[in-house]
C-alpha cells in the first residue's frame, strides 16, 4: 500500500475560489495522511473476520451493518474517496467495490427502512455516488427499485414519519438529488416538498416542524412529552432549510420551495438565544421552556445551523442569509473549546466534524476566521489519535440509554474511524469531499 504522505502535493493552505485546496500543508498535512493510512488499515484488519456475521448482545449470529452511517456502504465511501488520492488507485478502488456490493447484497437479503441513514436509501446513495467512479457505469439500473419504492412512499399524503436528514423526508430528499435527473427522482423530490408542505406548521411568523412525542427516544420523551422543534442539522429545520436550497437551485416547484425557504430561514433566525456566551441555538426548543445552551458539532449547535444556512444562501443566491450565516459561524469559531462539548474525534459531533464544518464554509467563503477555526480542529483530531489503540488510534465515545458513557472501537462514517479518515482526507489533499453532500453541507445542484 503506497504511502499517501509520499504521494500528495504538498500546500501552503490557500484558498483558491472555485477550487478545492487543501487547507494542510507540510507536517501537518503528512500526519493527516498518516492517520488515513492507519484508518485504512485498521477497517481491514477489522472487516476480514472469519465470518462476515457478528454476534450480538443476545448470543444471535447478525449480519453485519451495511448502512451508510456505520456500516459497508459508509466504508465505500471512504475506499472510493481514498482510492481517488493514491498514485495507484487499484487496491482501495477494489476494496470500496466490494463494500459497496456487499452492501447492495444485504438489502436484497435483509429487512431495512428506508432512511437514508440507516435504511436502504443510504445504500442507494451510496451507489448513486460511487458508481461511476468506481464501475465506469451510470447507477440507473441497480437503483431503478428504490427510485420507484421512494417515489411511491414520498407521494402519500397523510406523513406520519420524522421530517429529518437522518430518518425522514430531508434524507429522502438527498438521495433524490443525487440521481437527478431521473424522472422517478424528479417525482421522489416533488413528493418530498408536497409532504414538507402537508406537515408544516405556521407559527411565530415563520414556517417550522415539529417533532411528535412518538417518534422521540425514551430519554428524549421524558425532557419533551409533548414533542419538539428541533434546531439540529441531523433531526431539524436547518436540514430542511438547506435541502429547500438545493431543490430550488435544480428548479423544481421554485414559488413553493421559497415559499417555505423564506418562512423556515425566518422561523430558524427568531429563535437565536440571547445570552452573549454559549450557543446561539438550542439542540431544540419547547413552547414555553427555557433555551438551553447545545454543543457545537455537525448534528447540533451553531456550527451545523451555519453550514445549512449558508448552502441555502448560496443555492438561491441570497446574500442576507450569507451575511447571518458568516456571523453564527465566526461566533461558532470563537466558542472556547472547552465549552464545546467535544468530547471525541467523530464525523457526527467530534473534532473532525467540526474541523470538517468550518473547512467546507472555509471552501466556500474564503474567511480566514473559518480557516482558522478549521485547523485547529484539525489539529485538535489528530491529538486525539491514540496509536495502537481503536481504529487506527481512534475510539467514539457512546452513551447508553441509562446516560452513562463508554468508548468502543468503531469504523464506520458517522461516528466512526471512516468519517474522520474521509475529513482528514479532505484537509489534505485537492480532492473536492463531495460525499458531504449527504451531511448537507453542500449539494448537487446541477
Amino acid at each position: 500500500m503506497d504511502s499517501l504522505a509520499a504521494t500528495v502535493e504538498p500546500s501552503d493552505g490557500t484558498v483558491t475560489r472555485g477550487a478545492w485546496c487543501p487547507l494542510l500543508g507540510g507536517a501537518a498535512a503528512r500526519h493527516a495522511l498518516d492517520a488515513v493510512d492507519a484508518i485504512a488499515r485498521a477497517i481491514e484488519k477489522l472487516q476480514r473476520g472469519p465470518s462476515p456475521r457478528t454476534e450480538t448482545a443476545s448470543g444471535r449470529r447478525a449480519r453485519r451493518d451495511a448502512s451508510l452511517c456505520d456500516g459497508t456502504a459508509g466504508l465505500a465511501a471512504f475506499y472510493g474517496y481514498l482510492s481517488q488520492a493514491r498514485a495507484r488507485r487499484g487496491y482501495e478502488r477494489q476494496i470500496a467495490r466490494r463494500y459497496l456490493e456487499d452492501a447492495s447484497n444485504a438489502v436484497e437479503s435483509v429487512t431495512m427502512g428506508p432512511s437514508l441513514y440507516g435504511g436502504f436509501t443510504g445504500v442507494a446513495w451510496a451507489v448513486a455516488h460511487l458508481q461511476q467512479d468506481l464501475f465506469e457505469s451510470d447507477s440507473e439500473d441497480s437503483t431503478k427499485a428504490v427510485d420507484e419504492a421512494l417515489r411511491d412512499l414520498t407521494n402519500r399524503q397523510a406523513w406520519r414519519s420524522n421530517y429529518d436528514l437522518v430518518g425522514g423526508l430531508v434524507g429522502l430528499g438527498v438521495y433524490a438529488l443525487e440521481r437527478l435527473p431521473a424522472r422517478a427522482a424528479v417525482a421522489c423530490l416533488e413528493g418530498v416538498l408536497d409532504r414538507l408542505d402537508e406537515i408544516s406548521e405556521r407559527r411565530s411568523g415563520g414556517v417550522t416542524w415539529h417533532t411528535a412525542p412518538e417518534l422521540l427516544p425514551p430519554w428524549q420523551l421524558k425532557l419533551c412529552p409533548n414533542g419538539y422543534y428541533n434546531l439540529g442539522l441531523a433531526h431539524g429545520c436547518p436540514g430542511v432549510i438547506a435541502l429547500l436550497g438545493a431543490v430550488w437551485a435544480v428548479g423544481i416547484r421554485r414559488k413553493r420551495v421559497r415559499r417555505l425557504l423564506e418562512g423556515a430561514v425566518a422561523w430558524l433566525l427568531r429563535h437565536r438565544r440571547r445570552s452573549r456566551s454559549g450557543s446561539q441555538f438550542s439542540a431544540w426548543i419547547v413552547p414555553g421552556g427555557d433555551r438551553e445552551d447545545c454543543r457545537s458539532a455537525w448534528c447540533y449547535g451553531d456550527p451545523g445551523v451555519a453550514a445549512a444556512l449558508l448552502c441555502a444562501a448560496r443555492s438561491v443566491g441570497e446574500p442576507t442569509w450569507e451575511l447571518e450565516a458568516l456571523r453564527i459561524a465566526r461566533r461558532a469559531a470563537a466558542r472556547p473549546p472547552e465549552e464545546s462539548g467535544v468530547l471525541d474525534a467523530g464525523l457526527c459531533h467530534g473534532a473532525s466534524g467540526l474541523a470538517h464544518v468550518f473547512n467546507r464554509m472555509y471552501q466556500t467563503t474564503g474567511d480566514p476566521v473559518l480557516g482558522r477555526a478549521a485547523r485547529f480542529w484539525f489539529e485538535r483530531t489528530l491529538e486525539m489519535r491514540k496509536p495502537g489503540r481503536g481504529v487506527g488510534g481512534f475510539r467514539a465515545l457512546q452513551a447508553r440509554q441509562d446516560g452513562t458513557r463508554f468508548w468502543e472501537d468503531m469504523p464506520g462514517l458517522l461516528n466512526g474511524a471512516a468519517g474522520i479518515g474521509l475529513a482528514l482526507l479532505a484537509a489534505a489533499t485537492p480532492i473536492e469531499p463531495e460525499w458531504d453532500r449527504m451531511l448537507l453541507l453542500s449539494a448537487r445542484c446541477s
